[in-house]
């Protein structure tokens, strides 16, 4: 096993700082490995590429958080990030309750400040369409109609 000058998690925070977000690709698994790790998860294998992602992804799954004692309600979502990794962050600039699954998302930095150190969010792609079940969306038209 090769020598590695930094730990994963320092190589992936010093992107997050250029505001990056990396991952890491095993060529012998022909994937990609998230959270930052020395061996593959799928190999057993040292060898892992550093790669950045173009950053978008859609929503896979996603709740509200409603804090017991104070704070606004915020959500945690599974973002699927279209280089084929997954990782759990939140969707910022909407509601907490208007997060759907399926919907497109794109990276930006949260840099919250002080000791704590910077992370992944994402952000809508596109404003937010009506949902089928919001009574908004496409209405099947019958056979023949204009």
């Amino acid at each position: 096993m090769e020598r590695i000058e930094q730990s994963p998690l320092a190589v992936y925070q010093a992107h997050l700082e250029q505001g990056e977000l990396a991952y890491q690709w095993s060529p012998e698994a022909g994937r990609a490995v998230f959270y930052p790790r020395v061996i593959c998860p799928y190999t057993g294998s040292d060898r892992l590429e550093w790669r950045v992602s173009a950053g978008l992804g859609t929503v896979y799954a996603t709740t509200v958080v409603h804090p017991a004692r104070e704070g606004a309600p915020y959500n945690v979502a599974l973002i699927d990030c279209d280089e084929g990794f997954r990782l759990m962050s939140r969707v910022e600039d909407l509601s907490p309750e208007v997060v759907r699954i399926g919907m497109r998302v794109k990276f930006r930095v949260h840099r919250p400040g002080g000791d704590e150190p910077s992370y992944p969010v994402f952000v809508p792609v596109a404003p937010t369409l009506p949902s089928r079940t919001s009574g908004g969306g496409l209405r099947r038209m019958p056979a023949g109609s204009p």
